[in-house]
């Protein structure tokens, strides 16, 4: 499922994702012919995701990307969401 705001209303990136069966929610912009319809209970609910990108960046370790390691980043990421779980 994407879940995405008015910049990523391309045709292009529509197709794609059609042809992979993906579930989408995109917002047309308003110069758009054919307004395409969506769900609006759910894209109420993309803010959620952007304060929780807001708060990953507080910490320094994730937003510079210290780790060399994919392995190591991922771990830090999952200490870094239980402790904003845990807040």
């Amino acid at each position: 499922m994407l879940i995405a705001d008015k910049g990523y209303d391309a045709n292009k990136l529509i197709e794609s994702l059609k042809t992979n069966d993906c579930e989408m929610i995109i917002l047309s912009r308003k110069n758009r012919k054919v307004i395409r319809p969506h769900d609006r209970h759910i894209y109420k609910e993309r803010h959620l995701i952007e304060c929780l990108f807001g708060k990953i960046k507080h910490f320094r370790r994730i937003f510079s990307r210290f780790d060399k390691s994919a392995n190591i980043f991922l771990n830090f990421l999952n200490f870094v969401g239980i402790l904003i779980w845990i807040r």
